[in-house]
């Protein structure tokens, strides 16, 4: 199967190569100039399993010596907040690449992932998942797109006790221009600003790279005003795109439809929480979180990463066993690549890549395998030739 052209949201980016492995779209964010001169980007190797996938693509980069070169900050998860230094190198590089950092459970510490899509507006998370030619799953034929609104809802954090053992969380909408005051502090939860956007980002991408559906999940059914007002601007802008199918689900239902019959799917535009728990699943059906690349987008900045939430980012034992498996991390740095319009580094990594996974012979726990991270990682290196 033909590579499908990626292409910018209100850009377009020529088609990329061919490949015999057939593998899918990576998608490039934003324009950025292509003359060939080395990039710059901020690199955050993160917690736990984090610097052995960032020294990963560092190898790979330097291997096949890509233009690139990292500028690599020491951010934890347990930190209060992103220092400054580091919001400042990615608003001067425009793009980062980083390792997973851990979310303290409770407590009060708020999430520096969070904290960094907020800073920088990253408005939309993108993840693609799809098969990968010679890793069996349950299910065939998926190639499923999931576009999160990625800076309110849930994950506004608007919660308190109101009196000891209860504890009152807010979500709320409100229309571009109204304010939601708590404890005399002014937030905006669900905006229609914010809805419009990222339906726009999601059919604007389905247009651009020849998707024929636009599935919108909700619980407007509950949730009348809030995820009422996500719908009505998915519904206002699928009127401007006659050519592609819109349709939308309820979010307990499309998880159930998920598991059972997800080649149903193209393209999923959802609110911040719904998105988080359908790429994980859409994610774990067709590979695992281990070899899903991904991306987080706003309209100067790009943050790429893992495409589904890891479990074991934190996990000291695989950390130390060196036995994290490198391909989405390697894969979303060949997004990278392709974004900073270096396409033939970005599809002679991706062909390596592929041809390692389908051979099978190294492949970590994860995926069935035996093989520790740099195995893996001089497997892909060995492949680029």
């Amino acid at each position: 199967m033909a590579r499908r052209s990626t292409k910018l949201l209100n850009h377009l980016i020529s088609p990329r190569s061919e490949s015999s492995l057939g593998s899918k779209r990576w998608v490039t964010y934003m324009h950025r100039p292509g003359d060939g001169t080395p990039r710059p980007v901020t690199m955050i190797p993160g917690d736990g399993i984090g610097p052995l996938v960032t020294g990963a693509v560092e190898q790979v980069m330097e291997a096949m010596h890509a233009p690139v070169y990292f500028e690599k900050f020491d951010v934890h998860g347990d930190m209060k907040a992103v220092p400054t230094e580091v919001l400042e190198s990615i608003r001067k590089n425009k793009v980062c690449l980083k390792g997973g950092l851990v979310t303290p459970m409770g407590g009060g510490v708020s999430s520096l992932n969070v904290q960094l899509r907020k800073e920088l507006d990253l408005y939309a998370s993108l993840v693609n998942c799809f098969n990968l030619p010679g890793l069996p799953t349950r299910h065939d034929n998926v190639d499923i797109v999931v576009i999160r609104e990625n800076t309110e809802g849930e994950y506004a954090g608007l919660e308190h006790e109101v009196v000891p053992g209860v504890v009152e969380s807010l979500k709320k909408e409100a229309h571009q221009g109204e304010d939601i005051s708590l404890s005399s502090q002014t937030f905006q939860v669900i905006t229609k600003f914010c809805s419009e956007r990222i339906a726009k980002y999601a059919f604007e991408y389905a247009y651009l790279n020849n998707r024929k559906k636009v599935t919108a999940v909700h619980k407007a059914n509950i949730m009348k005003l809030a995820d009422g007002l996500f719908l009505e601007s998915c519904r206002e802008v699928a009127t401007k795109y006659p050519g592609i199918k819109y349709n939308e689900i309820i979010v307990d239902n499309c998880c159930m439809q998920l598991v059972s019959k997800p080649e149903q799917f193209d393209v999923m535009v959802t609110p911040n929480l719904y998105g988080n728990l359908v790429a994980n699943t859409a994610a774990g059906i067709a590979g695992g979180t281990g070899v899903m690349p991904g991306g987080n987008v706003g309209a100067e900045h790009a943050v790429f990463e893992q495409g589904a939430s890891a479990g074991n980012v934190g996990n000291n034992k695989i950390a130390a066993q060196k036995t994290a498996n490198p391909v989405a991390l390697l894969l979303s740095s060949a997004m990278m690549l392709r974004h900073l319009q270096f396409p033939a580094f970005a599809d002679r990594l991706e062909t390596a890549v592929e041809k390692v996974i389908l051979e099978g012979k190294y492949r970590t726990k994860d995926l069935g395998g035996t093989s520790t991270t740099q195995e893996v990682v001089d497997a892909v290196i060995d492949a680029l030739d």
